[in-house]
């Protein structure tokens, strides 16, 4: 555990909020592990102020296990923190607290921690990290990690994503695309309400429209009761418009997402939004009314993570957790559905809890990573028999 806690405030040293360089972090990791021997490979961003981490432990053998987390982490800024929210504190509560302790840098410990055990093990299956970038904006940085994995290094690994689930397999995960309108309408003086077209207004029409949609899908039956949230969800976040009380507001604008079920595509669900857009479009222009409505993703989509083709994966994670552990689905938006999309068994398991993620005096139990250090021990174990 101590190994635990001191790779842990290294990582949360480092401040990788999405909008910052995550190299200092990547350099450090390569480091520890080439003291075990191990070698890494950096997937770097478009940019190149960014890199995924590939690594792999063991032999170059059929089956094994990926280890999945991502580096970057939420920002603080406007957060009231009780200490440096990049310093890990020791609460004397049995909580660690600091920004990414819980999602997701708890679970890196971990694992970086085990790689000096499972370099001296015998294990006859491969043991890969992979540690990704701008997870927290749109998971943009998987898709090259997984397509570089794929394709230089296993086809037939399972994928465990380490995101907060108290240490209980997640199964399944809702997909996410955020978006943003905007609506261009036409001023005037507000007594003269005829002459003008209010952007404002015509926006309002489409946020009702947008949780209209959220109702009938709800109507229509497409439900799964295992999310605590039952059903896709839609919902505007930010709106902005108008210049003053007294002029038709020429330009309105507004960010919302789509959080849909994985038996739910997001097209299916947008191309309602996009139908109704047309229809109020052509009904104003039939009355003189001009308006130009456009959308544009602000994230590549996120697929959901479903609950099929799992089994190995997930007997491998059961097999070696506390007798009890059941199935969950969560509603948040991880890489783990990229990872499916590529055809590689999936699923999400890691410590802390998704409700301390975000929070200012972010924090995660030690027992949670004491828990993931039991499991990560015995996993490697059952990989020292060939697939």
């Amino acid at each position: 555990m101590t190994d635990v806690i001191t790779l842990l405030t290294k990582l949360v040293s480092f401040d990788t909020t999405s909008s910052e360089s995550n190299l200092a972090l990547i350099e450090y990791v390569e480091g520890y592990l080439a003291e075990y021997g191990v070698s890494a490979e950096r997937v770097m961003s478009p940019c190149g102020t960014k890199a995924n981490l590939i690594a792999r432990v063991g032999p170059a053998a059929p089956g094994g296990v990926m280890l999945s987390g991502h580096t970057d982490v939420v920002p603080v800024a406007g957060q009231p923190w009780s200490s440096d929210p990049f310093a890990l504190r020791d609460g004397g509560d049995g909580r660690l607290y600091g920004r990414g302790t819980c999602d997701m840098k708890g679970f890196i410990a971990c694992v970086l921690a085990m790689v000096p055990k499972w370099v001296e093990a015998p294990l006859q299956q491969p043991v890969y990290l992979g540690f990704s970038y701008d997870e927290e904006i749109g998971c943009v940085g998987a898709p090259s990690l997984i397509k570089r994995f794929y394709e230089h290094y296993s086809t037939t690994a399972h994928v465990i994503v380490g995101e907060p689930t108290s240490m209980q397999p997640v199964v399944a995960q809702k997909g996410a695309t955020n978006l943003r309108t905007t609506v261009i309408g036409q001023e005037a003086h507000s007594s003269q309400v005829n002459q003008g077209t209010s952007a404002i207004h015509v926006a309002a029409r489409l946020v009702t429209f947008i949780e209209d949609t959220m109702a009938a899908l709800v109507e229509e039956g497409r439900v799964d009761e295992a999310f605590n949230v039952p059903h896709t969800s839609l919902h505007v976040g930010k709106i902005k418009g108008g210049t003053a009380i007294n002029i038709m507001a020429r330009e309105c604008q507004f960010e919302w997402e789509i959080r849909h079920l994985p038996t739910d595509t997001f097209d299916e669900i947008y191309a309602r939004f996009e139908a109704y857009c047309a229809q109020l479009s052509a009904e104003l222009q039939d009355k003189g009314k001009h308006v130009e409505i456009t959308t544009e993703p602000l994230n590549v989509t996120v697929p959901g993570l479903a609950d099929r083709e799992n089994d190995q994966v997930l007997r491998l994670a059961k097999d070696h957790l506390p007798a009890g552990c059941c199935d969950h689905a969560v509603a948040y938006a991880t890489e783990a559905g990229q990872f499916q999309g590529q055809g590689l068994q999936t699923i999400i398991l890691g410590p802390g809890s998704i409700a301390q993620a975000h929070q200012p005096d972010e924090y995660i139990d030690s027992e949670q990573l004491e828990a993931c250090e039991e499991f990560l021990m015995k996993m490697g174990k059952a990989l020292e028999k060939t697939a």
